[in-house]
């Protein structure tokens, strides 16, 4: 009786949800947050560790970093789906709204336009966050759309 011990090339799906749109998803939304964390500290407020000794909302927003390359790996070597990605974006723009353009703000829109001395440069930055917000949006509705198919 012989056995066989090879690894099957795809995992308990039949198909792959996952589309190359949620690299793309992934990187824009990266590239939105690296430029809103860079206007953090561009106009010097709610920033915190490493820059600074204070540990707050910033400094554990950095964590998104190494949670978005460890999804991006579980996503090549197929270990997540759709519906994972579904509910990090939905996660994703849950917090970012809520930290600021909540009623409970912790970074209200004043505090992104009010520190540049030109209100356009300010105006600018908080168009950058409300199209993260946007971006994570539709990543979430995007892959829940995929993951609703899966099911179907």
């Amino acid at each position: 009786m012989e056995v066989d011990d090879s690894t099957p090339e795809r995992g308990p799906t039949e198909e792959r949800t996952i589309t190359p749109v949620v690299y793309v998803l992934a990187l824009a939304a990266t590239t939105l947050g690296l430029t809103h964390h860079i206007d953090h500290v561009v106009r010097g407020n709610h920033v915190g560790w490493p820059l600074t000794p204070e540990v707050n909302p910033f400094t554990y927003s950095l964590a998104i970093y190494p949670l978005i390359a460890i999804s991006l790996y579980l996503t090549v070597t197929e270990r997540v789906e759709a519906g994972y990605w579904a509910l990090f974006f939905a996660f994703s723009a849950g917090m970012l709204a809520f930290f600021h353009v909540s009623p409970w703000a912790v970074e209200p829109p004043q505090d992104v336009i009010d520190p540049y001395a030109n209100p356009l440069v300010g105006y600018l930055a908080f168009a950058v966050l409300l199209v993260l917000i946007g971006s994570v949006v539709f990543g979430s509705l995007y892959m829940a759309s995929l993951w609703y198919r899966e099911d179907a």
